[in-house]
Order: structure tokens, then sequence, then C-alpha cells
């Protein structure tokens, strides 16, 4: 996935936030919460490039162990159900959450060490073949970019939607 982590983020925490809204948080920092960890996996891009040089895969880094975000969605669970204050779990409930959902993304079209740090073997629902020099080519016209496509669509039709009936209320 090249572009739509983020969309996804914000369909996941959009159609999610009526339902936890009760508990305290604002809409926009639900949202700000969701969407940051839609990304936070690949902000291990900073150590790729600045300081391991692309020496290894970024998706072999930590921060792309679907384990760990098993761990910290498990940890905000908890969190949830038994914290009173349910506000500041809930903002980490939507954050692992779309962290995971971006494992779940990245699975697709690349690889992911869903067994690390146990085993250290990459798995990926669909191998993009390396065609073009450009690594990102590979990516854009291969077929599986249709997904992220469409989620960008439903993204901006939830967003377009939203903004009208914001727009409508206010006349």
């Amino acid at each position: 996935m090249i572009v739509a982590h983020l969309p996804a983020g914000y369909i996941v925490s959009t159609l999610l936030f009526h339902r936890f809204e009760k508990y305290g948080a604002s809409r926009l920092i639900f949202l700000r919460a969701g969407l940051l960890g839609s990304i936070a996996p690949d902000l291990d891009m900073i150590y790729f490039y600045g300081f391991d040089h692309r020496a290894h895969p970024h998706h072999s880094y930590f921060s792309h162990f679907p384990s760990v975000w098993l761990l910290l969605l498990t940890l905000a669970i908890l969190g949830f159900q038994h914290c009173k204050q349910k506000k500041l779990a809930l903002l980490a409930l939507i954050f692992t959450g779309n962290g995971m959902l971006h494992m779940l993304l990245d699975y697709i079209s690349t690889n992911i060490y869903w067994l690390a740090p146990f085993v250290n073997r990459p798995f990926a629902l669909i191998t993009v073949p390396s065609v073009y020099q450009d690594w990102w080519l590979n990516f854009l016209l291969h077929r599986s970019f249709v997904l992220e496509i469409l989620i960008v669509i439903w993204a901006t039709c939830l967003w377009c939607r939203r903004r009208l009936a914001r727009h409508k209320l206010v006349e």
C-alpha cells in the first residue's frame, strides 16, 4: 500500500466515532488518533532512510511486526474495559486498531513478518513483480493498486458527505 493507509484510517475512524462518542473524546481528537495510528508503522521510514540507509526492508523493523500491534491493541482493549476514565483508553484503541489495519493492508501486496520476532519469514498475499526500475511504479501499475484507489474514493465520499451534511446544518 502506498496511498491508502491514511484514507483507510479515516474511514475506520469516521465510521466508529458515533459508536464511541459517549466516552468523551471529541470527533477531531478521535480522528487525529485514528489517522496517526493508520500511518504510525511507517514512521520507521525515518530510520530506514536516515540511519539504516535502506540496508533492510522497513517491514522487517519491529514497528511493522503484527505481534507488536496485537499486543498494543490487546492492552488498549483491556485498558478500555477496566479504566473508569475511558477517553485516553479509547484514543489508544483507535490508534492501535488502525495500526493493526495498516498491517492487514500491507499484507495484501507487500511482505509482512506475521510471526516475528519468533520466525523471521515474510508473508504476502500478492507478490508485486519488480518490472520497473522505480519501485513505486511496480505498485502503481499493478492490479492491486485498484484496491487503493477504491479506498481513496470511499474516504473521499465519506468526507464529502460529512462536509455536505455540515454545510446544510449551517444554512
